[in-house]
């Protein structure tokens, strides 16, 4: 026991190693390495039979042996470090293996924007979008280079007369389509989400769209197991949604049946999260725990009612074997998520155990159950789930280990509740920057109601004939939705904070594993004290007389975050991606949470444009702000916001922590009628250095400036007007800037063609530096008077499946 309890944690600390580096070691290296650790391993093989035959003597036996003792335990001193080394090499070589094949599908370059025909299967349940629907298909046919698992959207032409129509595809067809791809892609922002990440892990290899009136279906059905499952899993899901038509919670239901998390609201998500039930609003491994449990018993009951049956097979191997073949097929319609897969296989080892006669222990599950995962998916320590999966049950274990001694049910239940609310709190507030304060009580009233009434009534909904109980499911959902609602809307149901540093969440781990200590050890409650870092230190701030000025990557649009020593604006907000889903609360909003942004002192909002814009909402609805500044219409939405506002006009400065900031447009005779011309242009100065803010002004705005600011404009930064288009950019404004850097806040392969090459070719006859948010991620610029420092999101967090990265060592 003791080697598993090193091999398994070191084999999965190598896994989680590779996972960090920016290029992939060459296969010869890694071919040394794993030959290092195989020879490794063979020498601790002949060391440790000795010391498995004396470990195997009784104490008794040992007691006269001292010598012999001593020298076991020197032998233990050299052996166990060796079988980490060992285990960490043998799992850096297992999951840069998989990696190598992985990297080896990408799409060439040259195949991104082409017009490309294939054909394929539609291999996962078809998501509805505002516009469309998107989908995984495995590629069969298409020209060589084309990953065989690919993500495809398919839009609604804007002329369709029918824009409510679906479109008719369903999982498990085949279809022929000319569709255009490219590389996956995704923002890449401080503390931020890493989409390529998630593509990569889920073996996603290209991205896309098909082309309007190219669509054809080949067969209607195609029988493979793998579809098979999808096909019943949409199945379900259409049965949910014609019995529950109106059903405000309906989404929780077919995701506690299936798996399909999208069914639920994102407003649902965001007040599970303030109640911290999210873990039970789709299929987990408590879920999966409990149907096999029924399961186990229904068998066993019916065992024992046949006179032949159990004198062939006891009725207990037979109940354990259909418990867990309930949790597999559980688990399929899961679409074999973390949580479920730990559970299933930890019941896996648990009935093999007893179906073997053999008793074993609950921390070698766990282990073997983490091993399992890991084996089959290296790269699922890149999610979060994988992390509070395995870290809650190994802390539930510990407490029903009965260590912290015997106790009521009801100080059991305490006790785990505050187990896990410890362990926990590190985790949540490093990925997440917030956890729940109400969740013990929401866990308390939802577990029982969600694990023992409402999903089995769903499942049971989900059978032919039995399709009235999921009203009664939704009428207990509602139910507890009232008292979720309730909690959410606590003024202090959540806590946020800015991103702990890594020393500090290592030290809190400490401090929980402290207070976690059996009953007797001295001063337990010191762990206590570990935990005031986690929860009170702040992310430094810039220094008096100094600006931190961030773009973020929000694709296609823009949004800058402006920090000094005690204040913070944001200039624009990026756009908006979809109806319920924008750069506000999917970027800046966790963003600014991170860098322990608690409020703005200023909004400003260039102009009326969606990707100038389409965030501003979100973020006004998260934090508070003391002001809104913009060129906005009277009437746009905005305006009507409970907010001090005033427009940009040219003259306005002011004066925060010595940094100088000046609006220099627009003026105050309008221009032109197009809102790009009304753009807020603004000047920030630190430490005798300026970077200029110029958001979408165009030709006739430049020219403006140059008149009315000639001196002004000078600035050793600047962002490209208007995204680098043709319209913006010209010489002589160029020239008067004179910036040695200049950063085109870009989408990636965007439909517009941004930044332009001839407006790129002439900045860098300027000689200036170029920076682009779609090739480096979010752009850092810090200016004061140690001068300016540049960063770039993309080579700070480097990963060897990042877009553009040199993948190979």
């Amino acid at each position: 026991m003791p080697a598993m309890r090193v091999f398994v944690p070191a084999f999965a600390s190598g896994i989680w190693l590779l996972q960090q580096q920016a290029l992939l070691p060459s296969v010869p290296w890694l071919v040394g390495l794993a030959s290092v650790a195989l020879l490794l391993l063979a020498l601790l093989r002949g060391l440790q039979r000795p010391y498995s035959a004396a470990d195997s003597m009784p104490e008794t036996a040992l007691r006269g042996h001292a010598a012999r003792k001593s020298a076991l335990v020197r032998r233990r001193l050299v052996v166990l470090p060796m079988l980490a080394l060992a285990s960490l090499s043998l799992g850096f070589v297992w999951a840069a293996s998989f990696a190598h094949w992985r990297i080896a599908e990408a799409l060439p370059a040259a195949m991104e924007g082409r017009d490309l025909e294939l054909s394929g299967v539609v291999s996962g349940l078809p998501q509805t979008l505002e516009r469309g629907v998107r989908f995984n298909f495995d590629v069969e046919q298409a020209a060589v280079g084309v990953p065989r698992h690919i993500s495809l959207a398919w839009y609604r032409g804007r002329d369709d007369d029918d824009a409510s129509a679906l479109i008719p595809l369903r999982a498990g067809e085949r279809w022929r389509f000319t569709v255009r791809l490219k590389r996956p892609h995704g923002n890449l922002n401080p503390q931020g989400f890493d989409y390529e990440a998630w593509l990569f892990e889920r073996g996603i290899r290209a991205t896309g769209y098909v082309r309007p009136r190219t669509a054809e279906r080949i067969d209607a059905r195609v029988w493979k197991f793998s579809y098979a499952v999808e096909m019943l899993r949409e199945r379900i899901r259409d049965g949910f949604r014609a019995s529950l038509p109106d059903a405000a919670y309906a989404g929780i239901l077919i995701a506690l049946a299936v798996g399909d998390q999208n069914a639920i609201d994102p407003e649902l998500w965001q007040r599970f999260a303030r109640t911290g039930v999210t873990h039970l609003m789709s299929i987990s491994g408590l879920h999966v725990t409990m149907l096999a449990g029924l399961a186990y018993f229904a068998v066993h009951w019916l065992w024992r009612r046949s006179e032949r049956l159990p004198l062939r097979i006891p009725a207990q191997h037979a109940a354990a074997a259909g418990g867990l073949l309930a949790a597999f097929l559980y688990c399929l319609l899961a679409g074999f998520a973390v949580p479920a897969q730990r559970t299933l296989y930890m019941l896996a080892v648990v009935v093999l155990a007893k179906l073997s006669g053999r008793e074993i222990a609950a921390s070698r599950v766990l282990l073997l159950a983490l091993l399992l995962v890991l084996l089959i998916d290296p790269w699922a320590v890149l999610a979060a789930g994988f992390w509070l999966s395995f870290g809650a049950v190994a802390l539930l274990f510990h407490i029903g280990s009965g260590r912290l001694g015997a106790a009521h049910w009801l100080l059991e239940w305490g006790r785990a509740q505050w187990a896990v609310t410890l362990g926990m709190l590190p985790a949540l507030l490093a990925l997440f920057q917030q956890f729940s304060l109400v969740s013990p009580l929401a866990n308390a009233v939802a577990i029982p109601l969600v694990s023992f009434v409402i999903a089995p009534l769903a499942l049971l909904g989900a059978l032919p004939l039995l399709d009235p109980l999921l009203s009664l499911a939704h009428v207990v959902t509602t139910g507890l939705m009232v008292f979720i609602d309730w909690l959410a809307d606590l003024p202090l149901a959540m806590w946020q904070q800015a991103a702990p540093p890594s020393w500090a969440v290592l030290l809190a781990l400490a401090g929980a594993a402290w207070l976690l200590l059996p009953r007797g050890f001295p001063s337990r409650w010191l762990g206590l004290l570990a935990f005031l870092p986690l929860l009170t230190v702040q992310p430094p701030r810039p220094e008096h007389g100094m600006a931190d000025v961030t773009v973020l990557d929000v694709g296609q649009g823009l949004a800058i975050h402006v920090q000094t020593a005690t204040h913070d604006l944001l200039f624009d907000a990026g756009p908006a991606f979809s109806a319920d889903a924008d750069s506000g609360n999917r970027i800046i909003a966790p963003y600014l949470r991170a860098r322990g942004v608690r409020a703005l002192d200023t909004l400003m909002i260039s102009h009326a444009d969606k990707d100038h814009e389409g965030g501003a909402a979100s973020v006004l609805a998260a934090l508070p702000v003391a002001m809104l500044k913009s060129s906005l219409p009277f009437e746009h939405a905005l305006s009507a916001q409970p907010v001090p506002y005033q427009p940009c006009r040219d003259g306005d400065r002011w004066r925060w922590d010595g940094v100088d900031f000046a609006m220099l447009h627009p003026g105050s005779e309008p221009l032109t009628r197009k809102t790009n011309d009304a753009s807020c242009v603004l000047r920030l100065t630190a430490g005798g250095k300026s970077m200029l803010l110029t958001s979408d002004i165009e030709a006739i705005s430049e020219k403006a400036l140059l008149e009315r600011h000639p001196p002004e404009l000078a600035a050793e930064v600047m962002t490209a007007p208007h995204h680098g288009s043709r319209t913006s950019s010209t010489p002589d404004f160029v020239a008067a800037v004179g910036a040695r850097d200049v950063i085109f806040p870009v989408g990636y392969r965007n439909r517009f063609g941004h930044p332009k090459e001839d407006v790129v070719a002439r900045y860098v006859a300027a000689g200036a530096r170029l920076h682009r948010t779609d090739a480096d991620g979010a752009v850092r610029v810090s200016i004061g008077n140690a001068g300016i420092r540049i960063q770039h999101e993309r080579q700070l967090r480097q990963r060897y499946w990042h877009a553009g990265s040199n993948a190979h060592g």
